[in-house]
């Protein structure tokens, strides 16, 4: 098999394509290389995937010397034609989109920056999907399309109208066009809606990321809703044994959709909607405490109120996804934390 893994230098896509190499698919991953966050970590990542920075150019596909079923394009995916010539080129079999422009906070100044990465770039995947066929499309959508929802667990077959940022209201478009072009041209699409995702190689501007920094440096951790906030916080590695059970599993029509009563999961199209969580969820307050256990550091904490955009509690209904394709998460937090924690004093030589 194929693979087109876009955000092949971020967190998630860096684990995603490494996972189906080491298990012998062909592989080629495509990344813009913003600076959202510090681009060397994501050089870093391709490094560790046997990509070169001093040899990348735009638009041009570079060849690991690694990994020989793996290769990498640095590339805009706002830019149609590049996309769609790759897709010609390569014939990928399955697509699993993860590019974005992450961040629920950063999308209340740069809200323009959304529209672009998150909406204009995943229509120009919907449409090199249409006119390149593909066996499956999996990609990346959020907890945070539940929004002011309240109802706990979250469940895919519960309404998600009113989302309280526009990066949940982008990933919510995600999932409309996604449905429109199952419905229009019989391209399997399967969304996964994922719940704070930690571990290894994580993104900077996260708590997990931010938290262990502040505290090696004996600065103030900044801790919102008083740390009363709790989060389906879920391992790297069981979200991308998750991914990889959805991609190898193309949406199906739902035989049973009623259509005098739809399930917004699922459809007449070969559609689907997962939540991928941990189904687990962990008061703030103790995330911190297995930092502190895994730095041997106490943390000093500023107590905040919730910010805007930020929901004060996620808890993932994840049985369909466990029933359809048998995904485990099994990552208990002090082992995942401990994981994190070992790498970063290990990348930054603390």
């Amino acid at each position: 098999m194929k693979y087109l893994v876009t955000g092949a230098a971020g967190f998630v896509g860096f684990h995603v394509s490494k996972a189906l190499v080491e298990r012998g698919d062909t592989v080629v991953g495509l990344d813009i290389i913003n600076d959202y966050y510090d681009i060397n970590l994501k050089f870093d990542r391709l490094d560790f995937l046997g990509i070169q920075k001093n040899k990348l150019e735009a638009n041009q596909k570079l060849e690991s010397e690694k990994f020989s079923n793996f290769s990498f394009v640095r590339m805009d995916l706002a830019q149609k034609e590049p996309l769609m010539d790759l897709f010609g080129s390569e014939k990928f079999d399955v697509v699993i989109h993860l590019a974005a422009q992450a961040g629920v906070r950063y999308s209340l100044t740069h809200p323009e920056v959304y529209v672009q990465s998150n909406i204009i770039a995943f229509l120009n995947i919907l449409e090199c999907c249409r006119f390149h066929p593909v066996k499956h499309l999996v990609y990346a959508s959020s907890s945070s399309v539940y929004g002011s929802n309240e109802k706990m667990p979250f469940s895919t077959s519960d309404p998600v109208d009113h989302p309280i940022s526009l990066y949940a209201a982008s990933k919510k478009s995600n999932e409309l066009m996604a449905h429109t072009y199952s419905h229009l041209f019989g391209i399997p699409t399967t969304g996964l809606r994922f719940f704070t995702v930690y571990g290894p190689w994580g993104r900077p501007d996260m708590a997990l990321f931010l938290f262990t920094k502040a505290i090696l440096e004996d600065k103030p951790i900044q801790v919102f809703n008083y740390g009363k906030m709790k989060r389906d916080f879920t391992y790297v590695d069981d979200i991308v044994e998750g991914v990889l059970k959805v991609a190898d599993r193309p949406a199906r029509p739902n035989p049973d959709f009623d259509s005098q009563n739809p399930d917004p999961g699922s459809g007449k199209a070969p559609y689907k909607v997962y939540n991928i969580g941990n189904s687990s969820p962990v008061l703030l307050m103790d995330y911190i405490h297995a930092i502190e256990k895994g730095l041997g550091k106490k943390a000093t904490m500023e107590l905040l109120p919730l910010q805007p955009g930020d929901v004060p509690a996620s808890h993932a209904d994840v049985e369909d996804l466990i029933r359809d394709t048998g995904y485990k998460p099994n990552t208990p937090i002090e082992d995942g934390v401990k994981a994190f924690t070992d790498w970063y004093l290990d990348y930054y030589k603390k």
